[in-house]
Parts: structure tokens; sequence; C-alpha cells
């Protein structure tokens, strides 16, 4: 089966998917220079579930980090519907290591190859620099809309309860917050995930 940008699978094809076969043709999908972090997120299908956004976004790979369960966890397969055989991802031990992985990434992209001929042709590509933000309600935050969404680009997203840890949020070049109006004090980090990506999205293409 030949993968091509017109081809949609539906929930039960995408759980009945040969995991073999989604390691394939299925992952010539064109990527977005684009990293999830997912740094000690407990709650397995929201997991899953931003398994399904990433692959929606058609990110480059996403990073399972810390106390963060992995496929194949029954929940993840669930919630995730399948997607988690087409998104590429990896588990670190923490997000310092995710990030140096994703910099080892993108220096290999040379302006020479055509690598970075497609980024730059298809995504328009501003920066070979990692941009690194934290989506975290922080003092020091700022509003996601005023953010500088310079790409390849690393989105982290921390626990439920705790949020993003102090010591990764020193590693990062912004943290972004979304403005809260009511008692809660934060969003279900999916939705967090889903606001701040596809609002970054909008400056793959100036």
């Amino acid at each position: 089966m030949k993968f091509d940008d017109n081809m949609k699978l539906n929930a039960v094809q995408l759980r009945e998917l040969e995991e073999e076969k989604a390691r394939g043709t299925l992952r010539e999908v064109k990527r977005n220079p684009l990293y999830f972090i997912l740094e000690n997120i407990y709650d397995t299908y929201n997991i899953g579930g931003l398994f399904r956004l990433a692959d929606a976004l058609a990110i480059e790979k996403m990073y399972l980090v810390g106390d963060t369960e992995i496929p194949p966890n029954s929940r993840i397969k669930k919630a995730s519907i399948g997607t988690y055989k087409v998104v590429d991802w990896q588990y670190c031990k923490t997000t310092r290591e995710a990030i140096e992985s994703i910099k080892h990434l993108t220096s290999n992209v040379k302006p020479q190859t055509s690598n970075i001929k497609r980024y730059e042709d298809m995504f328009k590509v501003r920066s070979l620099k990692l941009k690194v933000i934290a989506v975290e309600q922080y003092p020091k935050a700022i509003d996601y809309k005023k953010a500088d969404y310079s790409f390849p680009l690393a989105l982290v997203f921390g626990n439920e309860s705790y949020g993003v840890l102090p010591e990764t949020l020193k590693l990062v070049d912004q943290i972004v917050e979304i403005p809260m109006w009511g008692i809660n004090k934060s969003l279900n980090v999916i939705v967090s995930a889903a606001i701040v990506s596809y609002h970054s999205t909008k400056f793959l293409i100036e």
C-alpha cells in the first residue's frame, strides 16, 4: 500500500493497521519540523490523545519523558486509535536528554542537503537553530500568541498536577501560557497542546 496526501484512515482502519506496514509506507507522510516533549504525563488516555494530535499535525517526532508511560500500553493504544503506530516516538529519561536528541537530529540537516531544501521549499523554515518552548502557567510566562515560533520547534508539555519541572523551565527558550479567566488554573494537557501547537503552525509559512 502506497501512502499519498489524499489518503486518510478512519479509527477502525488505524486500529487494524499492521505495525510493520505503519512503520513503512505510512511514515512517508510529509512531516513538519515540530517536536512534542511529554514530561511525566501520567494519564495514559492523555498520552493516547497526544499521539492523535501529533499525527494530525504531522509532527516530526514525539518524546516520552520520565514517568510518562509508553506504548504498547493498552490504554494508550485505545485512546490513540492506533496513531502511536504512525507517529515516530522515543523514550528519554529526562527532558534535557530529549532536547539534546532533537538538537542532534536538526544539526544533521545541512543547507546543501535535500532535507533542508525540503524544509525551505515546503515549510519556509526560518531557522535551523532549535527553539524550545514550554507550555506552563508561570510568573515569567508570556501569552502564547506573543511568542516567537521559529522552526525547528520543540514544545514541552508537563505533568497534569504540577506542570513542567523547574529544572526544565531553565532549559527552554521561552515559557508560554494560555489565558485563564475562570476559577480553574489550567486546561487539560491535550487541549493546551492543541491550542499552542496549531497556533505555532501559522508561522511555518511566512
